[in-house]
């Protein structure tokens, strides 16, 4: 095989099917994991919702050239080049209790950003809730210290006093059932070419409209105990004194 084939057929690290792998015997992800599983057994009370964040990035791209429509012994042919119109960046929450999910779309992932998500969350989706249970993972933005760089001081205080903070563990998103919804919105929106920030915005909402049209309230039967039975590798051995 010659030298450019060798390199052609080589698989790029980067391109290789990557893993989340848990840390063995780790007492701080087993901390997180079943704080974030008691939570996932509360009942729902609309009172203090549990909220699921998460994040997504999006590259915008458009064609270059016009598709060739199908036409008799001929299929439809799209051109391979296309022009990269910049990212952009989509909150996602869920209520998994309620079935119910909500998409922001924003042009960059700052810690500003972020904190305008929480106030839109508190103050618009959840006006009435005494306290909004967040769970989400440990990114670097996602840290109450966002809304001070946001807010005056006695805003932001007044929004952190109607949170109730649960952090995933790090290497531990699969317990952020936001990643569910995330991984749909993928699959039936976010699936192909959008070239403007606009189309997206508008592609979104008409996917949230149709999914919250019919909820769906997510079963979560994974807990604790189940943890300490499959996931007994995961914990640190006792350590007497």
């Amino acid at each position: 095989m010659r030298a450019h084939d060798a390199q052609k057929n080589e698989i790029k690290p980067w391109l290789r099917k990557q893993w989340v792998i848990p840390p063995q015997a780790s007492a701080d992800f087993v901390c997180a994991m079943e704080d974030v599983l008691e939570v996932y057994t509360r009942p729902h009370d609309p009172a203090y919702p549990v909220v699921c964040l998460d994040e997504i990035s999006k590259q915008r791209v458009a064609k270059t050239r016009l598709p060739i429509p199908a036409e008799p012994g001929q299929p439809a042919r799209v051109d391979y080049e296309y022009e990269r119109c910049g990212t952009a960046n989509l909150f996602l929450t869920c209520e998994p209790l309620a079935g119910h999910r909500h998409v922001t779309v924003t042009a960059r992932r700052t810690a500003v950003d972020f904190a305008w998500e929480v106030r839109n969350l508190l103050e618009v989706r959840y006006p009435h809730a005494e306290k909004v249970v967040l769970v989400m993972d440990n990114l670097n933005t996602h840290k109450p210290a966002a809304l001070y760089q946001a807010f005056e001081p006695k805003v932001a205080r007044s929004l952190i006093d109607r949170l109730e903070i649960h952090h995933t563990p790090k290497h531990g998103g699969w317990l952020n059932m936001a990643e569910i919804e995330r991984s749909v919105l993928s699959r039936q929106c976010l699936d192909r070419p959008i070239p403007d920030a606009a189309t997206l915005s508008h592609e979104v909402a008409d996917w949230e409209q149709a999914r919250n049209a019919c909820p769906h309230p997510v079963n979560w039967r994974f807990t604790t105990p189940d943890a300490r039975i499959k996931l007994k590798r995961l914990y640190p051995s006792i350590q007497s004194g």
